[in-house]
């Protein structure tokens, strides 16, 4: 599983014009799923993202995680973060897990992320074509991949 995450101030994710989850402080959550992705890569993906301590302590310094700021995460699969881009100008995305596997693994991952939240997570819709607003906090981006555990 590979994660694109951005500290933001507030984020939303829009389906057909109807706002399907929105956020205050917390965490944008962009997930792709492989298909070697198993269970142990979605609960070492998901205790990495609710300890990462990337939001501001009374100094100023990064030390604290969206639990301990009670933030929210809003959670949407990106199988484009398995792009190959080696060949040509167009992107391959076969190392992306097909619905037949990625959703499972997806509604799985959504289950942990809320229970190590320790609250339900906001998510968007696999497979939809959606549209996502945030503001980004920082700005505070990073990669976590399952694989690399880096």
């Amino acid at each position: 599983m590979r994660a694109v995450i951005q500290r933001v101030q507030e984020a939303s994710v829009t389906i057909e014009h109807a706002v399907k989850g929105v956020i205050a402080q917390g965490m944008l959550v962009l997930l792709a799923i492989e298909a070697a992705d198993t269970n142990d890569d979605i609960a070492w993906l998901s205790g990495k993202i609710v300890r990462l301590r990337i939001f501001p302590d009374d100094a100023g310094v990064m030390n604290r995680s969206v639990q301990e700021i009670e933030g929210g995460i809003l959670l949407v699969s990106q199988f484009t973060l398995y792009a190959s881009t080696r060949k040509g100008n167009r992107p391959s995305y076969s190392r992306s897990a097909g619905p037949e596997i990625a959703v499972p693994l997806y509604h799985a991952f959504v289950r942990k992320l809320g229970e190590d939240l320790g609250r339900p997570v906001q998510t968007g819709e696999f497979g939809a074509d959606m549209q996502v607003s945030l503001i980004n906090d920082g700005p505070v981006t990073l990669m976590v991949d399952s694989k690399l555990r880096e």
